[in-house]
């Protein structure tokens, strides 16, 4: 095995660090000027391509990560992906495990980049034996030649942000910082700035950003740790204090639910054109609520933590929003609420009598569901599904170019919105999907998964 050190070090990895300070300008700061570093315009698309770097570099100048090694670790996604980005251009093998809420996006971009990615439950605490860190831990004593990053643990971790993203933003700023905001994840940034700043500012004050759910803000206001909630942002937000942490800076903490988290990250991209990820959305609304409590003038820096495009199935993705509870629509109280896409909301997927088969195969594809309402006008006239095209194409391909109305279920059973949970539940317990209609018109189908969704949310 050839040594992997020893070869050019791959040109992608200069690009790592030296991100972009801007300013806010088209929200409310308050008194306050408020500039965010785009973490995103690393070349992984993320913060943590700095520690990435950092930490395997210092494992291979002490030996612990050797030629032909493998590299293990229990991430959020984005670590992963700098550990991937630099282990991979390296030659090393990557073991990967990331708790199964992250979003598709993140997975997908692990895989491309040739690591091996375990899916572990986001439902159990540390401890636990499918809990993410403790499924990496185990993993990695299995495999000859690991090492385990450990970035929870690993000093370098903050190494990298004291040596590198401090420095960086003294220097952006002219040497007059009054604040900054940080989320937790690992701890490594807020530990690093707090140790740099330390030294060249020690006024400066530290804001932490915690989604409602995660124990630290509260243990930051109370000193106690309290019970571990959930939430839906990824990255930030932890059920346990991680060793490397660092809190003795923290003068303010906020706790940001997920909706504002998420909506805030979308203003971000409407107002500035930054397209942040959910942490980001976290660490903006914590920030401005910091600069409008202020009552004199402060220089307040944030993060872009890593880029939005990784969040496009869920931040971005109204359906995604609004199946999560996450944006608001009009209730009223009946089975219309259960609909994913309505009618009256222009979120109907559906086809005509005229369209071909290949043309409902394909929004069906596109709009991941099994069965779209046929539609004249605005007028409901049939139902087509999987079933249905499968017995019009008998095998035959040649069959996607014969029309909707030859395959579609026109023998249409609706329900009057106000027919009540059992009522659907019978109809879903023959096989059938629900059409809700009434006096007004069509106003959508429900599926067996918009009932599950619906008691999914009920439990919440």
């Amino acid at each position: 095995m050839p040594d992997t050190r020893t070869a050019t070090r791959p040109a992608v990895l200069d690009l790592i660090g030296n991100t972009p300070l801007v300013e806010v300008t088209r929200f409310d700061t308050g008194p306050c000027r408020l500039f965010l570093k785009l973490e995103l315009q690393n070349p992984g698309g993320s913060i943590k391509d700095r520690i990435g770097v950092a930490m395997i570099e210092d494992a291979e100048r002490d030996g612990r990560l050797l030629p032909g090694g493998t590299v293990v670790e229990a991430t959020a996604g984005n670590t992963g992906l700098g550990l991937a980005l630099v282990a991979r251009a390296k030659g090393y093998r990557v073991v990967l495990v990331v708790p199964d809420k992250m979003s598709p996006e993140k997975v997908l971009h692990l895989k491309a980049m040739g690591a091996e990615v375990h899916m572990a439950r986001s439902d159990v605490g540390k401890g636990h034996a499918e809990y993410y860190q403790e499924r990496a831990a185990a993993l990695s004593a299995t495999i000859p030649g690991a090492w385990f990053a450990d970035q929870f643990n690993n000093p370098t971790n903050a190494l990298a942000h004291e040596t590198g993203t401090g420095p960086e933003i003294w220097a952006q700023m002219g040497h007059d910082v009054d604040a900054i905001v940080c989320g937790v994840g690992s701890g490594g940034t807020l530990a690093g700035l707090t140790t740099f700043f330390k030294r060249v500012s020690p006024s400066t004050a530290f804001v932490l950003a915690d989604p409602a759910g995660s124990i630290l803000c509260d243990y930051i206001k109370t000193g106690v740790i309290g019970p571990v909630g959930s939430w839906a942002v990824e990255g930030i937000g932890e059920d346990f204090i991680p060793s490397i942490a660092d809190l003795s800076g923290v003068r303010a903490a906020y706790s940001i639910g997920d909706e504002e988290s998420f909506a805030t990250a979308r203003e971000l991209l409407k107002r500035e054109g930054i397209a942040g990820g959910s942490s980001t959305g976290t660490l903006l609304a914590s920030a401005l609520r910091y600069c409008r409590e202020q009552t004199t003038a402060k220089r307040v820096v944030s993060f872009v933590c890593d880029t939005g495009t990784r969040y496009l199935s869920k931040v971005y993705n109204d359906q995604w929003m609004v199946d999560a509870g996450l944006l608001a629509r009009p209730r009223y109280g009946d089975l219309r609420d259960l609909i994913s896409r309505r009618n009256e909301d222009g979120g109907v997927v559906s086809v005509t009598p005229a369209d071909t088969l290949l043309v409902a195969f394909q929004r069906m594809r596109a709009a991941e569901v099994s069965q779209l309402p046929v539609l004249e006008g605005t007028r409901l006239v049939g139902v087509i599904d999987e079933t249905d095209l499968l017995l019009r194409l008998r095998g035959s391909a040649a069959h996607f170019h014969d029309t909707v109305s030859g395959a579609m279920s026109s023998a249409l059973e609706t329900l009057l919105p106000d027919a009540g949970i059992d009522a659907l539940q019978r109809v879903l317990d023959r096989g059938l999907v629900a059409i809700i209609a009434d006096a007004s018109g069509f106003h959508g189908l429900v599926t067996r998964f918009d009932l599950l969704q619906h008691l999914r949310r009920s439990l919440a």
